[in-house]
């Protein structure tokens, strides 16, 4: 049998078992008190039935020390020595130098015994696993040194000879298990924990390398279910150990309801606790994971091509850890945003909400108009939201929209607030100015659903993801503001070129998603659009946009005044006429009443003259304000010059 004992610089203890003698099979004592942080100690005394060691001779006391010590090597109390806490400074023969390990050997132990069960987490049990395995080797070592020790072999002295070397290994996995235990530590605590102290060790290649082993061991069944996660977008962590939690409480269905979006950004999200050698990469897994969950949930079952010598339990290294996630993430991203694209068509709804919510197709709003005008000269309350359904459908059938695969997805609604009271409930726009005051949201008397009437849009899962609660509602702020501008503009034959704005910011959007490489470039490009055309039709400057209002305001009450006018002008009352009641009994005055009629007419057209002075005042006002605007905003700076020019002439 071989009796050769691992030297000094031996990294583990791996050597051939003899016959074990009956200390293997007595149980360690613990007290209560193992795995703290508090130290344990032995000492020599005598337990009452035995003769106090100092009766015996010199060469018996060393046998009956070393005896004993080999017993306190596996956790066992022997004649002479007990576990026992630490209360002051121990004054002990030299032999005591060997009790830390002894110590360690203990916490090792118990913490093993304590981590075993499943219950403590994946990551806790792999660990116990790998620890059980090095207390074997450890066993086999001091079986060994009780072999030498049988055959006369083995001094105190040559004891500590040979425990020396295991001194620093059992220490820092002491140490690792007095935290770990401490704080109840799971998961990424205990990786993290293993790693930072493989680093404190740095200077100790034999150490640093048993903790980076144990770090391995432990970090498989983590990586097992990081696997999981960029392969397949499924999260199995029965014990709460990943770094990447789910809130099942938020559904895709949340997505067409929900304005703040908390589906994409909050069903997945990351925890603190991430492995540091996942640190980097925590995004992309994060983002991986979620874009194989959202095929999954489209019923596309899909997982990422893994060749085996390159799944993350065996690549062994950091490098190739990052190397395989990079691959998981490209994979993951394109699948995801070629299904949006050709199977969901996301350009074509794209194309199709730019008819209808950015005024791209004319012709059918044209005619909603002509045949909605009586419904929406009404107040929002007295407006019937089913008559104007009906009257939408019958200009979408009646026009060339009919053709579009996505009309019948098209929706209307009437608000209750105007515009300028519903961007100020909207938290999260980035707007340029504040009013000045709460008067300013203060709700005219006669608003009408000229004012509050919006489109809405039908989007599914997955689109949803993309045209979300929140980017359908800045599609019909802007419908709002540009449909109230064409009935001014209708009332006016007027052009604000508003085409301007949209045009050019959709074309570079459009060319942005040709070249998309993921799902979050698609819903960055299409945000961005968005804002820009909320910015550049000044909804996001409160100020300018107050001020725009009260022009087509006068605008308005200059087009009915003067329409009015021109039908009593010409003596022929228009059914839509404002005053036509007035106009009738106009006519049944006689000629000695002419005097009055022409006095009043003198009344109108100074009211009208009001009203082009007040545009005018207005105008000018506007031209500095985007003069000063335009600083901070270049794209102001033609509006600014064109309004100017119109002032001045």
């Amino acid at each position: 049998m071989d009796s050769t004992i691992a030297s000094p610089s031996t990294p583990k203890w791996n050597v051939e078992r003899p016959f074990l003698t009956g200390r293997f099979h007595q149980e360690p004592k613990y007290t209560s008190g193992v795995a703290e942080s508090r130290g344990f100690s032995m000492d020599f005394s005598s337990s009452g039935v035995e003769k106090p060691i100092g009766c015996y001779p010199a060469s018996v006391q060393e046998l009956i020390v070393i005896d004993d010590l080999l017993f306190a090597l596996v956790g066992i109390e022997g004649r002479y020595t007990s576990i026992r806490r630490v209360h002051g400074k121990d004054d002990n023969e030299s032999a005591k130098r060997i009790f830390p390990l002894c110590e360690s050997y203990l916490l090792i132990n118990q913490f093993v015994e304590s981590r075993s069960q499943f219950k403590t987490g994946l990551v806790n049990h792999a660990f116990a696993a790998a620890l059980r395995a090095l207390l074997l080797d450890y066993q086999a070592m001091v079986a060994q040194l009780e072999h030498q020790f049988r055959l006369g072999k083995l001094s105190v002295q040559g004891l500590w000879f040979y425990c020396q070397p295991m001194m620093g290994s059992m220490q820092a996995l002491s140490i690792v298990i007095k935290k770990a235990s401490a704080n109840n530590f799971i998961g990424s605590a205990v990786l993290n924990l293993l790693q930072s102290q493989a680093k404190a060790m740095a200077g100790d290649h034999v150490v640093r390398s048993l903790l980076e082993k144990m770090s391995h061991s432990a970090s498989q069944a983590y990586l097992g279910i990081l696997e999981r996660w960029v392969y397949e977008g499924v999260i199995d962590d029965p014990y709460a150990e990943f770094f990447i939690s789910e809130n099942k409480s938020l559904q895709k269905e949340s997505l067409t309801q929900d304005y703040d979006a908390k589906y994409w950004q909050q069903r997945y999200r990351l925890k603190d606790d991430i492995p540091s050698f996942l640190v980097n990469a925590a995004e992309t897994i994060l983002t991986t994971g979620k874009y194989l969950n959202v095929m999954r949930e489209c019923g596309h079952s899909i997982q990422v091509p893994v060749a085996e010598n390159s799944k993350l339990t065996t690549v062994g290294s950091n490098h190739r850890y990052l190397e395989c996630i990079k691959a998981a993430y490209d994979f993951a991203s394109g699948e995801l945003l070629n299904l949006i694209k050709e199977k969901y068509d996301l350009m074509g709804k794209l194309r199709s909400i730019k008819h209808y919510l950015l005024l791209d197709q004319g012709d059918f709003l044209v005619h909603f108009m002509d045949i909605a005008r009586e419904e929406l000269s009404k107040k929002p309350d007295e407006i019937s939201s089913e008559k104007l359904q009906s009257l939408l459908d019958l200009a979408l059938r009646s026009t060339a929209a009919v053709a579009d695969p996505y009309h019948e997805d098209l929706t209307c609604c009437v608000e209750k607030t105007t515009l300028l009271k519903r961007l100020s409930t909207l938290k999260d726009l980035q707007i340029s100015e504040k009013l000045s005051s709460s008067s300013d949201l203060e709700e005219p008397v006669s608003i009408t659903g000229l004012e509050t009437f919006s489109l809405s849009f039908k989007v599914r899962w997955p689109l949803s993801l993309v045209i979300s609660r929140k980017a359908l509602t800045k599609y019909q702020l802007i419908f709002r503001f540009l449909f109230h501008c064409k009935h001014v503009n209708r009332q006016l034959c007027a052009a604000w070129q508003l085409h301007q704005v949209i045009e050019p910011n959709w074309h570079v959007m459009h060319n942005r998603l040709q070249t998309a490489k993921s799902i979050d470039e698609v819903i960055q490009y299409h945000n961005f659009f968005l804002e820009k055309c909320l910015r550049e039709c000044l909804l996001l400057s409160p100020v300018l946009l107050k001020k725009l209002e009260k022009m087509k305001s006068i605008c308005l009450q200059y087009a009915a005044a003067a329409q009015w006018l021109i039908s009593y002008s010409v003596d022929k009352p228009k059914a839509d006429s404002p005053d036509v009641d007035k106009y009738k009994q106009l006519k049944l005055r006689t000629r000695s009443q002419t005097s009055k009629v022409v006095s009043e007419n003198a009344t109108v057209i100074e009211s009208i003259l009001k009203f082009e002075r007040g545009f005018a005042g207005e105008l000018q006002s506007l031209g500095p304000l985007l003069s000063n605007s335009s600083r901070a905003e270049p794209y102001l700076t033609h509006l600014a010059q064109w309004l100017l020019g119109v002032g001045r002439d």
